[in-house]
């Protein structure tokens, strides 16, 4: 009978060990497919106590809304749901920012801002990855309460260096080749399209069926195309830098751009892969951090960086310039994830679709601007693609949703 007893209760006892092994074993399988939480790895600031950048660095786009500022203006209290906070990540702040914390809260984390004086968020928004970033970057920008904020449209160019705005604030038509604000157009915005090659340089080749297209000719059909889908919106003012078959030096396409007070500059091209016939699909560039350095290159005499700096301080001009590139940089850079997810899913895009490099086009310091290799012209298929009317109909309509979308703010890595 004992030994009956005692056989039964080994059983119980077994049954008991294989379950919570079963158990263990669940919850370890569940921990790992759980997806990891994207996470923040910095934290950093710019600018002063007339404008203060704020900028957390993280793996993955992230989104956040204001929950307490019960405690008046001086401080702030941002929720950012879905995203992993380090332990005791907290700091001094920089400008109107007098100290910050970032703490786990609610299956988020909780981001608390401590401020020297009256101050607003004046901007938030998402930058993607590109222009040499791997990871995702959240800005918020502060500025001095209302009654102390300094418009910078209405900003006479002669006391800029005392009211310099956070880079994302600055009003790109402020800053162009001339002193003079360039013309309004009653409120449109102002797109430069740049039709690569022309003239006696015919750009990539491709031959398809014995029939010979070149970059030059199916960059102004699209160019022609694109500026039509524009102006039928009547929000645009469209200029090209070449509407027919003409050579335009590189140079002078970025001037175009500049004097024409530009919010957007985009150049079409078609990319080349030689005697590889394999390559396909479309990819976009913003600037390098290479190409930064040579700003110089299409930089006038008269420029108000330079009027803006003083002779005993010629640095504030250096420091305008840099910060205006810094916000041309990041608008490029949000205007090129608009584009490609406007074209993913209606063209073939290269598997790192967003790409940066140091083409002249894409210098100038103030007007943002991406460059769209639209496929490969040595590739059959991009090459029919390209040179279908139909087809280019359909890419066009994508590149004008994108410019509609980037000007509304209506996409996911718009200002939140």
């Amino acid at each position: 009978m004992w030994a009956g007893r005692a056989k039964s209760m080994v059983s119980l006892m077994a049954r008991g060990l294989i379950a919570a092994a079963a158990a263990m074993t669940c919850a370890s399988a569940f921990a790992q497919d759980a997806p990891a939480l994207p996470k923040i790895s910095t934290v950093r600031f710019g600018g002063d106590a007339t404008a203060t950048r704020l900028v957390l660095d993280v793996d993955a786009a992230l989104s956040a809304k204001i929950v307490q500022a019960q405690s008046g203006p001086r401080h702030i209290v941002l929720g950012l749901p879905r995203i992993e906070a380090p332990a005791g990540f907290s700091g001094p702040g920089q400008g109107l920012v007098k100290g910050w914390k970032l703490e786990s809260a609610g299956g988020g984390a909780r981001l608390t801002v401590d401020l020297t004086a009256d101050a607003t968020i004046k901007h938030r928004f998402v930058i993607p990855p590109g222009g040499g970033t791997a990871g995702y970057r959240y800005v918020i920008d502060f500025a001095p309460a209302p009654a102390e904020v300094v418009t910078p449209v209405v900003t006479p160019v002669a006391t800029i260096a005392a009211t310099e705005p956070a880079p994302v604030v600055v009003a790109p038509r402020l800053v162009t080749a001339s002193p003079a604000p360039p013309p309004a157009h009653a409120g449109r915005m102002v797109v430069v399209i740049d039709a690569g090659h022309g003239g006696h340089d015919p750009g990539a080749q491709g031959t398809l069926d014995g029939a010979v297209a070149s970059e030059k000719d199916i960059t102004l059909a699209t160019a022609l195309a694109l500026r039509a889908r524009l102006e039928k919106t009547g929000r645009y003012k469209v200029v090209l830098t070449r509407s027919t078959d003409v050579f335009v030096p590189l140079e002078t396409r970025v001037q175009i751009a500049r004097h024409a007070g530009a919010d957007l500059f985009i150049a079409l091209h078609a990319d080349s892969a030689g005697g590889d016939a394999s390559p396909h699909g479309a990819s976009v560039y913003t600037l390098s951090d290479h190409g930064e350095t040579r700003v110089n290159e299409v930089l006038g005499s008269h420029e108000w960086f330079d009027k803006a700096g003083s002779r005993s301080d010629p640095a504030v001009g250096r420091i305008l310039l840099d910060l205006t590139q810094r916000n041309t940089l990041n608008h490029s850079a949000v205007f090129a994830q608009i584009l490609l997810d406007r074209l993913d899913g209606k063209i073939d895009l290269l598997p790192r679709s967003h790409r940066d490099a140091g083409y002249f086009v894409l210098l100038a310091p103030d007007v943002p601007a991406v460059l769209l290799e639209m496929g490969f012209i040595t590739n059959p298929v991009d090459q029919a693609r390209l040179t279908d009317p139909v087809k280019r109909a359909e890419l066009v309509d994508a590149i004008g949703q994108a410019i509609d979308s980037y000007f509304t703010g209506q996409t996911r890595v718009a200002e939140r």
